[in-house]
């Protein structure tokens, strides 16, 4: 039995992984903590994995605390960039179990979320064209990765910078991240849901996904 504390238990996601850990056969809660707990509580000897769902603003501060209890760690927050992943790298490094700590950081478990970003690297290296429009963040860090996906497919190829043909840009054409457009939606009703888009001369690809309930990310947890 997989001994799993929860950090931001009472959130709109935490609360999800919770009863997804109390319901699952091989899975057993040990702790649910929220903000203003001790998560100095969670220890090798009651735990076995944290899931960690909060907010991005104490996301970092978390995970090195449970990085320096000896505990693995599996991040569903979003927000990461470069510089928090080396401190992370660096916390393990210098933490109680440098050679065996694990901290498994994703930008999104949702599987449907997870394919899109597969394919869209497979199909990169056939279109002249690509953009990625997304919900949540702007962007989300599913769209930054899968924009670096993208970007990494092209540069694998050889491929030329994504054309632009825009001749007058007022602010809406989106973030660009590693030369791919990267474009934010913000709709009442709309969960969870990112696009890629990809062009050629006379031709379009639309590789889509939409989470409309939040259970569909806890298979992926």
């Amino acid at each position: 039995m997989i001994k799993v504390s929860v950090v931001g238990a009472k959130g709109r996601m935490g609360s999800y992984v919770v009863e997804a850990v109390n319901n699952a056969a091989d899975t057993q809660l040990a702790l649910a903590l929220d903000a203003g707990d001790d998560l100095t509580r969670i220890a090798p000897d009651n735990t076995d994995v944290v899931v960690e769902f909060t907010v991005p603003s104490v996301s970092l501060n978390n995970v090195l605390t449970l990085i320096g209890q000896g505990v693995d760690v599996v991040v569903g927050t979003t927000g990461w960039t470069d510089e928090k992943l080396a401190q992370v790298k660096e916390a393990i490094a210098g933490g109680p179990k440098p050679e065996t700590q694990k901290v498994f950081i994703a930008p999104n478990f949702a599987i449907s979320a997870v394919l899109v970003d597969y394919f869209a690297t497979k199909a990169a290296k056939y279109f002249e064209s690509a953009e990625v429009i997304t919900k949540v963040d702007a962007p989300s860090g599913t769209a930054i990765h899968t924009a670096h996906g993208i970007a990494e497919a092209r540069k694998a190829a050889g491929m030329a910078p994504v054309p632009d043909a825009t001749e007058t840009d007022g602010g809406s054409r989106g973030q660009v991240v590693d030369g791919i457009h990267v474009h934010a939606v913000r709709l009442r009703g709309l969960n969870a849901h990112e696009e890629v888009l990809f062009g050629n001369a006379g031709e379009q690809l639309t590789i889509r996904a939409d989470s409309f309930d939040r259970t569909s990310f806890m298979p992926g947890v």
